[in-house]
């Protein structure tokens, strides 16, 4: 007579410390963070620095000694180093520090609002050019190549001179600017997804294309998306502190970083601090950013992972 017996350690419980289990929640993101410290310390350096540069921004009117727009001609070009002034002055008298922190404002606004605006823009069109394919897909890159083909500085200078100088117009310009070049990167990523095997079964079984778009195509092309806003949002920085520099960005006399080296560029051989100072603000912070993309992008992208 055949006698069955169970197996008793199949029946017994897993023990959980024997099973790594991820941390959810706020544990979850702090070891997310920790962990992408530790793989791309420049890459966390990089936020840090973007980081402070927000704070700044956003509490410019409590960390600023004085009012930027303040005049003292009795104190103008007064040296690096003083008890009021402790980065100088410029040919008026004012504060060097008070309007590189309310600058800060200025760029980081312009910034974040064009890559928010900007990329969000092309990510939607190139998703759709991907999928409907077709006609719509040769008219939308028909555009993209004739934007494409003007150098960016040349397209801007054309946009403000048609729209005028004020911070909502340069967002419109540099807006123009970023949307094609992250409608083609967002495309080529979409165009490889639209044939993947659950992306057929979806459209086999009649799911509306926006429902495709929207809840499949769109989720894996997030990490593309990230990568874009962060290394594009140093090129926005440097090209409204150049709209600036030229004098057609913000309206005269707001405190930017480029409107700042543009007065400085007039006295660059007596009093260098004017230009010394914007110029290592926008260095450091246009550096940070591409940091901070190039982490995220070797760590948000399969193909770069391990490497």
């Amino acid at each position: 007579m055949a006698v069955f017996r169970t197996n008793a350690a199949a029946e017994e419980p897993v023990l959980q410390g024997d099973v790594r289990q991820r941390p959810t929640g706020l544990a979850g993101i702090w070891a997310a963070i920790w962990s992408f410290s530790k793989r791309k310390p420049l890459g966390a350096i990089g936020a840090v620095v973007i980081l402070a540069a927000v704070a700044v921004a956003v509490l410019a009117p409590w960390v600023a000694p004085h009012n930027p727009e303040g005049v003292g001609i009795a104190k103008k070009f007064s040296p690096p180093g003083t008890e009021s002034a402790p980065l100088g002055t410029d040919h008026i008298g004012r504060d060097v520090l008070s309007r590189l922190i309310h600058g800060a404002r200025i760029s980081m606004y312009v910034g974040i609002m064009t890559v928010l605006v900007g990329i969000t823009i092309g990510t939607m069109v190139g998703i759709s050019s991907a999928y409907m394919g077709g006609v719509f897909d040769m008219i939308v890159q028909r555009i993209v190549d004739a934007l494409m083909g003007f150098p960016p500085i040349i397209l801007a200078l054309g946009l403000m001179a048609a729209l005028g100088a004020d911070i909502n117009n340069v967002i419109i310009a540099l807006v123009v600017i970023l949307v094609p070049g992250a409608t083609r990167v967002v495309r080529s990523e979409a165009l490889r997804i639209k044939e993947l095997d659950y992306i057929l079964a979806s459209r086999a079984i009649g799911a509306n294309p926006v429902r495709v778009m929207w809840n499949h195509i769109l989720p894996n092309v997030a990490a593309t998306y990230i990568v874009l806003m962060t290394i594009t949002l140093g090129f926005a920085i440097v090209v409204e502190a150049s709209l600036s520099f030229l004098g057609v960005g913000v309206p005269e006399g707001v405190a930017t970083w480029g409107s700042m080296l543009e007065i400085g560029r007039e006295h660059i051989h007596t009093q260098t601090w004017l230009v010394v100072f914007p110029g290592v603000i926008i260095a450091a912070v246009v550096f940070a950013v591409n940091f901070l993309g190039d982490g995220l992008r070797d760590v948000l992208d399969p193909r770069l992972r391990g490497r």
